[in-house]
């Protein structure tokens, strides 16, 4: 079993929100990177299926990276922060996930499905993920994306302009990540 530490400057991971309500069409749909992960990964690829995933995020490292204004910015970075993630109250983030099942698609590359578990915001729930892993000498790289419904984590859908102008519920994630086997 290979134990993998995640790189968080080699590692991309993104949440795109998407506008909704009567002046969505002058809304954006806001890119949200996360700037501060670590985590672990064991996988065996002779035994891909005993793989296990274990990530923290730290909850104010979410920046917007849009091309906005930088007051515009900063306000909604604050109501993601303090309304939405309340990381004051809940500073991290976490995910783990036992692999559910692999298939493997070429030497050194694997479908792997995971049964995740995302604690967020003190509220925990399931969230199945597809990542295409890839095994080149002691890097893992994993990629791929997936949705999570925002009330199912007791995150009010943070609206302006009287409700004009709303957050829809479901996000979208994205992910590369690039973690380095350690001996």
């Amino acid at each position: 079993m290979g134990h993998y530490v995640l790189d968080k400057s080699a590692s991309r991971f993104t949440v795109r929100a998407f506008a909704g309500g009567m002046l969505s069409a002058m809304g954006h749909n806001p890119t949200i990177a996360i700037r501060d992960l670590t985590g672990e990964v064991n996988f065996d690829p002779a035994n891909p299926g005993k793989g296990t995933l274990r990530m923290q995020i730290r909850a104010d490292s979410l920046e917007v990276t849009d091309d906005i204004k930088s007051k515009d910015r900063k306000e909604m970075e604050s109501m993601m922060k303090q309304q939405v993630l309340q990381s004051a109250q809940y500073p991290d983030i976490t995910f783990e996930a036992t692999v559910a099942s692999a298939n493997q698609l070429s030497e050194g590359r694997f479908q792997v499905s995971l049964n995740g578990t995302l604690s967020l915001r003190g509220a925990t729930g399931r969230v199945p993920v597809t990542a295409q892993v890839s095994l080149l000498g002691d890097m893992l790289r994993a990629s791929g994306e997936f949705s999570l419904l925002q009330t199912e984590y007791g995150i009010p859908l943070v609206s302006v302009a009287g409700g004009a102008l709303k957050l829809k519920d479901e996000l979208k994630l994205s992910f590369d990540i690039v973690a380095r086997k350690q001996e």
